[in-house]
């Protein structure tokens, strides 16, 4: 079916809402779906994996930094989506880069890591250029970077396919690299152990928005009626106590 960005990011808030994401946060998370979508980068396809298991982020234990100096950081996000953690690692990296010119951020047991894409470019436009790698699957493993100059309004996505091998912790990783000095940049290459690997320019992706801010977005029936049921939660919570409030008047 055809939505309009507007009526999805309003079904999107409800959903995560309804999921027991913070004030603030559902905006995160709605706004890194979305903005992956109009900008060609399957964001709805990645809600869809992500779904059956992002309704127990309300049960798992904030971020934790485990490390922290003035340069760099280590956090861990106890198995959370990054649709409701990856915000604020990526502001943190921001402001020690303001601070030492060069931060990095590792965040580990971390899930959706490709939301990033969304807070990496808001990071880039405040001024801070940022690269971001990360890598998934035990075999043959698919790497990921992604990476934005400061200043600029879009970044660059890669990724390829190798034949690397990664343990528990690299599949649920993520570094984040900021710098307020250098224009940081980042492809994967296309050599002996990567297949399939492809590069996506910043040029590309502001194509990719002008095409769906002129034609809309489509949501597959099923996908929209699940976000739909989980958002209804807070329509009939609002109905509760809306009855109890005019109940004890």
């Amino acid at each position: 079916m055809h939505v309009s960005m507007n009526e999805l990011k309003a079904t999107l808030r409800r959903c995560f809402e309804a999921m027991g994401y913070f004030v603030g946060n559902y905006e995160d998370a709605a706004n890194m779906i979305i903005w992956l979508e109009k900008h060609g980068l399957d964001g709805l396809r990645e809600l869809e994996h992500a779904l059956p298991f992002i309704d127990a982020d309300s049960d798992k234990p904030l971020s934790t930094v485990m490390y922290e100096d003035s340069t760099s950081a280590i956090i861990n996000s106890h198995g959370r989506s990054a649709l409701n953690c990856i915000a604020a690692s990526v502001d943190l990296a921001h402001a020690k880069a303001l601070e030492s010119g060069i931060a990095t951020v590792t965040v580990h047991n971390c899930h959706n890591r490709k939301f990033i894409l969304k807070a990496l470019t808001d990071c880039g436009r405040r001024g801070i250029s940022v690269v971001a790698y990360w890598k998934n699957g035990a075999s043959n493993v698919t790497e990921y970077t992604a990476a934005i100059k400061a200043r600029a309004r879009y970044p660059s996505y890669s990724e390829a396919l190798t034949n690397l091998q990664a343990s528990e912790e690299d599949q649920h990783s993520l570094t984040i690299i900021c710098s307020s000095r250098v224009d940081l940049t980042s492809s994967l290459q296309n050599s002996y152990g990567n297949r399939k690997a492809s590069h996506i320019s910043a040029l590309q992706v502001e194509e990719n928005k002008t095409q769906s801010v002129d034609f809309g977005l489509d949501i597959s029936d099923e996908l929209w009626s699940a976000i739909n049921q989980i958002g209804a939660r807070i329509l009939v919570e609002n109905s509760i106590s809306s009855q109890q409030g005019a109940g004890g008047r």
